[in-house]
């Protein structure tokens, strides 16, 4: 429980379905503190038991600091993806465990498929919420089958305007009124300005550095790499009379490459090792590189020499971005997801005709 729009919900339409509910709240940075407190009186108005599990110090090692050392990487990552299977829903299996529950429930617009593969064996599968606005299937990839065979997910069948009028017709029109949660529950501003207040000697670790054009020609100068992520255009900080996007980050030279928009475009990507629910789909798979962007058409990633995957797509990706997810589909069923790599050297590969 958050004490937001989407968890209130779930905790009244699962009390309306006849179900003992608990409610547990995670503290997982000094800004949760008071939204744990406002979850714990939504508890009592609904009359449940409710639990709140302060988590920061293991919090900051399990996911903010891997946000950190990411961007100081060059990657762009997405901690959500990193918290969801390690912290939020491994936390929900032990207290589920621990207070005789045998379902876990939360407010994520995503629906549940079980289906039974023969000698295969039996599989859950995340498929996408209705609401095409709000759909989380994106973050869910790494959920492991344990975690997957206990949860429900209640919202996956509503969008967000018919949640909001369901908690007003309960009684709960505060809530219903109030605003969504942040993009990234640890950051209340820009993650640049959390990077500045969370590494040490931040000016030393983070140093000035250069633009360079896709020749490798010097063009003006940066912040800091980790300021930077590809695709980026506005808040660059440098004016070359035309618009100007974030290309590559090169964290070995401290250079950020600038160029036009059209050199954004591939129809390839590297990705690090994939992870599939089951098998392999043969045809008619699809890849989405970042939350809420259309699925494209892909062949199934090819392994190289490297380590690395490269995936073909049937149509053009832009601003592909490493240390993002790339998340399988089949229609609107999850079948598997794996971290966009560093893209360097991705073009002896297609030259070669992988």
């Amino acid at each position: 429980m958050s004490g937001g729009i989407d968890s209130t919900a779930v905790c009244s339409m699962l009390l309306g379905r006849g179900y003992r509910v608990i409610g547990l709240t995670l503290v997982t940075c000094d800004g949760s503190v008071a939204a744990a407190e406002g979850a714990k009186a939504l508890a009592l108005r609904l009359g449940i038991e409710h639990y709140v599990v302060d988590i920061r110090d293991e919090f900051r090692t399990a996911v903010i600091q891997p946000f950190i050392d990411s961007y100081l990487a060059g990657y762009t990552p997405n901690p959500c993806v990193n918290c969801n299977p390690t912290i939020k829903f491994r936390l929900l299996e032990e207290w589920a465990d621990k207070l005789g529950c045998e379902k876990i429930a939360t407010g994520h617009y995503v629906k549940i498929h079980f289906a039974d593969e023969g000698d295969e064996g039996c599989r859950y599968y995340i498929v996408a919420g209705e609401d095409i606005y709000k759909d989380q299937s994106y973050f869910l990839w790494r959920l492991t089958q344990s975690q997957l065979s206990r949860c429900i997910f209640p919202l996956g069948e509503w969008d967000k305007k018919e949640v909001r009028q369901y908690l007003d017709s309960k009684g709960l029109d505060i809530v219903a009124k109030g605003g969504e949660s942040m993009e990234v529950c640890f950051i209340p501003g820009d993650y640049r300005d959390f990077l500045r207040n969370n590494i040490p000697n931040v000016d030393e670790v983070i140093r000035e550095g250069s633009f360079v054009d896709s020749e490798g020609r010097v063009i003006g100068y940066h912040r800091g790499f980790p300021y930077y992520t590809v695709g980026q255009r506005k808040g660059l900080g440098i004016a070359l009379g035309r618009p100007m996007y974030v290309l590559k980050i090169n964290p070995l030279k401290n250079t950020v490459m600038l160029g036009e928009e059209e050199k954004l475009k591939s129809n390839y990507i590297l990705i690090d090792a994939p992870v599939w629910v089951g098998n392999v789909p043969a045809d008619g798979l699809m890849v989405r590189i970042r939350y809420r962007s259309r699925p494209i058409a892909c062949d199934t990633p090819i392994e190289l020499p490297d380590g690395r995957y490269l995936i073909h797509l049937h149509s053009e990706a832009s601003a592909v971005t490493p240390g993002q997810s790339a998340v399988f589909y089949v229609g609107n069923m999850v079948m598997g997801g794996a971290f966009i790599a560093s893209q360097r050297g991705i073009n002896q590969w297609i030259s070669n005709g992988d």
